[in-house]
């Protein structure tokens, strides 16, 4: 990571990160424009946390959060990624078992590299919450 982005981040707020958070999950879940409203009721239901607040976040209205709603959100966001990750490395195997083609595999190694981080970096954060 660069040093200027590491320094942003340090200097944003809880609510903006988690803002953040809350703003790429959206743009993910979400199946265009009409369906922001759509997706952050499926993420609230989901991962358990309250719609108002993450539309609050989203549009930029919440100023202050909770820690531990924080931390639920940035776990809703790592395991939106994972799901992503996960459903990467399928279609990469119908890819490779419709086609016989080792030019895959090379991607195959990175999802599976960034899959292996991913679970690394959880693990390591709760393992820094249990002290």
């Amino acid at each position: 990571m660069c040093k200027e982005f590491e320094q942003e981040v340090q200097s944003m707020s809880s609510a903006e990160i988690a803002a953040g958070y809350v703003r790429r999950m959206v743009s993910r879940e979400s199946s265009g424009w009409g369906d922001q409203t759509e997706a952050l009721k499926r993420l609230a239901r989901n991962y358990k946390l309250p719609f108002w607040t993450l539309n609050n976040l989203r549009i930029g209205r919440a100023k202050t959060i909770e820690a531990g709603l924080r931390d639920r959100i940035r776990e809703a966001y790592l395991d939106l990624c994972e799901r992503q990750i996960r459903r990467l490395q399928h279609e990469l195997e119908i890819e490779k078992a419709a086609a016989a083609d080792d030019s895959l595999i090379d991607i195959e190694n990175e999802a599976e590299a960034l899959a292996a981080r991913l679970l690394a970096a959880r693990a390591a954060r709760k393992e820094r919450k249990a002290q």
